[in-house]
Parts: C-alpha cells; sequence; structure tokens
C-alpha cells in the first residue's frame, strides 16, 4: 500500500470518526467512545452511525465519503460535531476539508480494527475494547498496561499493535519510546496480534523499570 494513500485515507477518516461520528454522539450522549464495527468503525449509542469502507451509514441509509465534512454532513443530515474542547489533540480536520477515502487503504485500516477487537477480547475477555477517536487507536489497559492496535500515524506509516506500560520496561522486547510496537502486516492474523499482546504482558511483569 502506498505510503501517502494509506496516510491520506487514515487522516481523512480520523476527521470523519470525530467530526460526523463520535461528534454527534458526544452532542446527544457527552460520550466520544467509538468500536469497531464491519468494515470500519462507529458509535457505541444514539446516533447510529458508522463507517463502512468508502461511506458513512446512518440509521442503515449510505452516504458516499466524498466532498468535504460539510458536504458529507449535510448528505446525511448530520451536524458536524468538533471535540476540541474535549481534548487538545486529533486529526486537525475541519468542516471544510476534503476527504480523501482510497477503497484499498479503508479496507486495510478496518482489517486491522478488527483484528485488534478481536485480539483484545481474547487477551482480556472482561475488558471492551474502546476505539478513542482522539487518537484514532483501538485498545485496552489492564494492569497498568495499554494494549491496542493503531491505524498508524507521524512516526509509522501503516497499521501496528502495541504495547505501553504506564511505567517504561527495559530489554530487548521494548523498541519503541512508549513501549513495544509490531506492524500489522508482521502479523498473520487476530492470534498473532493477541500473542503480542501476551508476550508483552508477560514483558511488562518481568522487565525491569526504567528509572
Amino acid at each position: 500500500m502506498d505510503a501517502q494513500i494509506l496516510g491520506r485515507t487514515r487522516r481523512s477518516l480520523h476527521g470523519v470518526a470525530e467530526l460526523l461520528v463520535a461528534g454527534p454522539q458526544y452532542a446527544q450522549r457527552q460520550d466520544i467512545r467509538l468500536r469497531a464495527t464491519p468494515g470500519g468503525f462507529g458509535t457505541v449509542a444514539a446516533p447510529d452511525i458508522r463507517v463502512d469502507g468508502v461511506e458513512l451509514v446512518v440509521g442503515g441509509a449510505r452516504h458516499p465519503l466524498a466532498g468535504t465534512i460539510a458536504e458529507i454532513a449535510a448528505r446525511a443530515g448530520l451536524a458536524p460535531r468538533a471535540l476540541s474542547d474535549v481534548y487538545a489533540d486529533g486529526s486537525g480536520f475541519g468542516v471544510d476539508d476534503a476527504v480523501e477515502v482510497d477503497s484499498a487503504a479503508a479496507a486495510e485500516i478496518a482489517r486491522a480494527y478488527a483484528a485488534g477487537d478481536a485480539a483484545l477480547r481474547a487477551l482480556a475477555p472482561a475488558e471492551e475494547p474502546v476505539l478513542w477517536p482522539e487518537h484514532f487507536d483501538i485498545g485496552i489497559s489492564v494492569g497498568e498496561v495499554n494494549y491496542g492496535v493503531s491505524p498508524g500515524d507521524s512516526g509509522t506509516a501503516e497499521p501496528y499493535a502495541y504495547v505501553g506500560p504506564w511505567v517504561a520496561r527495559s530489554g530487548p522486547f521494548w523498541n519503541a519510546a512508549f513501549g513495544a510496537v509490531r506492524l500489522m502486516s508482521e502479523l498473520s492474523d487476530a492470534a498473532a496480534v493477541a500473542a503480542f499482546f501476551r508476550d508483552g504482558a508477560e514483558r511488562a511483569a518481568a522487565d525491569p523499570q526504567v528509572t
């Protein structure tokens, strides 16, 4: 997958997640949490809004993710809602920004979320994975360790799984400033992602803390 195409798609979907999915949910429910859904991601509460590939699905009606955020919102009957008053970081997307979503890139991101969701549930069945619109990753925290899957970011162009202890650990497993990262392209399926998470849990328990 071309890194630029994937990056544009990721940023556009991040903007959609904030302004057209989590934003309207927050306006009604004061809840920004999202979840992995078939083909992408969606709300956890009313209103029923989700992204499926290159379409925004609102109450069963499908609308193409084409044009600006404002134009998509008008077609879907939504009021865009920014979340800058909820958190400081985010996509940087505005209502007048154009959405560019490539179908293959969107499918790659959706597969990463689906595998991450399944792996997180396998790791900790009592926890509910959350797709956070702020950093656009899906994750959980167990025993002061964060586990999750990101669709990529400015530092890593493609989707990756991560393990992030709240207190840094030292040792060969930890290959990132915040913990450990493995590219999703190197992990064959959800079971492999779950195995990485379990390995991370063991290493977090055994490896010395960085002081």
